[in-house]
């Protein structure tokens, strides 16, 4: 709750700095629930609103929360989500098993996500994780804006800026990022994936 309660207080800021909307978002029944959105112009046309849920294989949100929680939570969102694009129109995104636990891994290594025009056309996410004091993922905050306003570059000004945001945050609710090891979340990938 601390940590909720921290990025509630510093997120304006943020959202000032990037001039993007920011989500702050804790994993819930359903997957990665919206739990405070910050507002900012200009408005764009994503429904992204408190008590929303952001798909687990398909947004920068939900693979953040894939690759830093605990499996035994995320995996049965993960392969629900999976057999439905298998079923339905989202099968269009191209998003396999294999191709999103290869992204899961690529997101583990990074240490944030973003999406360009996925799953809303026009509209680019970045996220990142907040970590306390026991390496344990609180929380994400996302950046989402308007594709052209919106820089993913890894080394661009907006993720900078999360990045700097997250891990002071995360620093502050006593995280040691030396003193990690996620070998605990794997539980769901096998030799092969690896």
């Amino acid at each position: 709750r601390q940590a909720y309660h921290e990025a509630i207080r510093r997120v304006s800021a943020l959202a000032e700095e990037t001039r993007l909307m920011v989500a702050i978002s804790v994993w819930g029944l359903h997957g990665a629930t919206i739990v405070y959105v910050r507002e900012n112009t200009p408005r764009i046309h994503a429904n992204v609103r408190a008590g929303g849920i952001f798909m687990t294989t398909l947004t920068a949100t939900g693979r953040l929360f894939a690759a830093f929680h605990p499996s035994d939570l995320t995996e049965p969102v993960i392969q629900s989500e999976l057999a439905e694009i298998r079923t339905s129109q989202s099968a269009g995104y191209g998003t396999d098993e294999k191709a999103f636990r290869k992204q899961v891994r690529a997101v583990r290594k990074q240490g944030f996500e973003t999406t360009l025009d996925i799953p809303i056309p026009g509209v680019s996410a970045i996220a990142a994780p907040v970590f306390d004091h026991a390496a344990t993922m609180e929380l994400a905050i996302t950046l989402i804006g308007p594709t052209p306003t919106i820089d993913l570059a890894p080394d661009g000004p907006d993720v900078t800026r999360l990045l700097a945001f997250t891990r002071r945050l995360s620093a502050d609710l006593g995280h040691d990022p030396d003193a990690v090891s996620y070998t605990h979340l794997r539980a769901h990938e096998t030799e092969a994936d690896l």
